[in-house]
C-alpha cells in the first residue's frame, strides 16, 4: 500500500485501495495466463500524459471558481462545446493508438471523466478512470484513465501539495499502483504543479513539489523493488529551471543521484509541448525510476494537425486552444500530449 507518511516530507496523503494489495501482480499474472484470451508475446506498454486545459462540465459548483465555464458565464460554456471537446480528446487518443494509461491534467470532476470514458467511442476500448477531488480553488484536478484489459489498478491515492495554514491550495499528486498484463508492477504519479503566477513564492512552491516528488518516487521504489515508477505531468517549469535541476537534483545530467531519469531530455530541442510568446518549451515532462530490465522505448510529443493552428504573429504554429482569451477557438488544449513506450525484458 502507498506509504501514509513520506519520509521527511511535509505532506498529507489520502488513499483509497481499489483491490486488496494482498493480491500481488504475480498472482494476477498467473490468473491471466489461465485465461483463454492470454497472449504468449508481450507488447510495449504505452503511457501518455496530456493537460487537456479546462475540461469542465457546464454546471456551477459553488465551492470552486468555475463560473466562467457555465452557459451564462463569460465563456458561454455549454453542452455542445463540451461534447466537441470530448470528441476531440477521443479522436486524439485514437490517433495515439489508444494508450494503455493516460494521465490527464485540468479535469474538473468525475462527471467529465464518465462522459469521456463512457459516452464517447472510448467505451469500446474499455477505459476506466481514477480521480480524487483536490482543494484547487478553480476545481481542476489530475486524473488517470486506463484500459482495463491492459492495466489492473491495485491501489490509488493522492499526496497534497497544499498548505491550508497559509491559505495555499493547489492540485494534488495522484498516485496509482497497478499491474501490467505480464504481471509487472507499474506505479504512476500524475502531477500539475503550481503555476508561474506569483513570482518567487510560486517558484518556492514548485521547488517544494519537486522535492516531494523526488522522495515519493524513491519511497515507492523501495516499497515495490521490481516496479517501474513513472512521474508525468505539467510541471510549469522546464528541465533547466531550479525546481527540476535543483529540487529533483538533476543538475545538467539526465539521471539524478537516486537513479531517476529525465525522459524529456530525449525529445527534440527545437520542439515543445507548449508555446509561450512564440517559443516552444517542455512544461510537460516524464521521469522514470526503474531497474535495468525495464526498457524505455521512444517518447514523443504528439503534433497532430488538428491540435495546432497558425500563430497570428507568424511564428509558425501553436497549440489550438479551446478559448483564446474569451474567444471560442474550438480547439482542445494549449498543451500537446506526450506518449511513452515501456517494455520489461525477461
Amino acid at each position: 500500500m502507498i506509504n501514509s507518511v513520506l519520509k521527511g516530507a511535509a505532506c498529507h496523503v489520502r488513499k483509497r485501495t481499489i483491490q486488496p494489495l494482498r493480491t500481488s501482480c504475480a498472482v494476477l499474472f498467473l490468473l491471466t495466463l489461465m485465461s483463454p484470451i492470454a497472449t504468449a508475446q508481450s507488447q510495449p506498454f504505452t503511457v501518455a500524459w496530456w493537460n487537456v486545459e479546462n475540461l469542465f462540465d457546464t454546471r456551477d459548483d459553488p465551492r470552486t471558481h468555475d463560473d466562467d465555464f457555465t452557459p451564462r458565464g463569460e465563456l458561454h460554456w455549454n453542452r455542445t462545446r463540451l461534447d466537441n471537446k470530448l470528441r476531440g480528446i477521443y479522436r486524439t487518443l485514437t490517433l495515439m493508438d489508444l494508450p494503455d494509461v493516460v494521465g490527464l491534467g485540468e479535469v474538473e470532476n468525475d462527471y467529465v471523466l464518465r462522459e469521456l470514458t463512457g459516452a464517447t467511442p472510448l467505451v469500446e476500448a474499455g477505459y476506466s478512470y481514477v480521480h480524487f477531488d483536490s482543494p484547487d480553488r478553480r476545481g481542476i484536478d489530475c486524473a488517470l484513465i486506463y484500459r482495463r484489459d491492459r492495466f489492473t489498478v491495485t491501489a490509488s491515492g493522492v499526496v497534497s501539495l497544499s498548505d491550508s495554514a497559509e491559505g495555499f491550495f493547489t492540485r494534488d499528486i495522484l498516485q496509482v499502483v497497478g499491474c501490467t498484463p505480464e504481471g509487472d508492477t507499474l506505479c504512476l504519479l500524475v502531477n500539475h504543479w503550481p503555476s508561474k503566477r506569483g513570482g518567487d513564492e510560486a517558484e518556492a512552491r514548485r521547488l517544494e513539489a519537486a522535492q516531494t516528488l523526488r522522495r515519493l518516487m524513491v519511497d515507492i521504489k523501495a516499497e515495490h523493488p521490481g516496479a517501474a515508477v513513472v512521474a508525468m505531468g505539467d510541471f510549469n517549469c522546464t528541465s533547466d529551471e531550479a525546481p527540476i535541476s535543483h529540487g529533483m537534483a538533476f543538475g545538467t545530467d539526465s539521471i539524478n543521484p537516486d537513479g531517476i531519469r529525465n525522459l524529456t531530455l530525449r525529445l527534440p530541442k527545437a520542439w515543445g509541448s507548449h508555446k509561450f510568446q512564440g517559443l516552444w518549451d517542455y512544461l510537460d515532462q516524464m521521469f522514470i525510476l526503474a531497474d535495468e530490465p525495464w526498457m524505455v522505448g521512444d517518447i514523443k510529443v504528439m503534433r497532430f494537425d488538428h491540435l495546432l493552428t497558425p500563430e497570428q504573429a507568424k511564428t509558425g504554429q501553436r497549440p489550438k486552444r479551446t478559448y483564446q482569451g474569451t474567444r471560442y477557438e474550438a480547439g482542445l488544449s494549449d498543451h500537446l500530449p506526450l506518449l511513452l513506450r515501456l517494455k520489461k525484458q525477461n
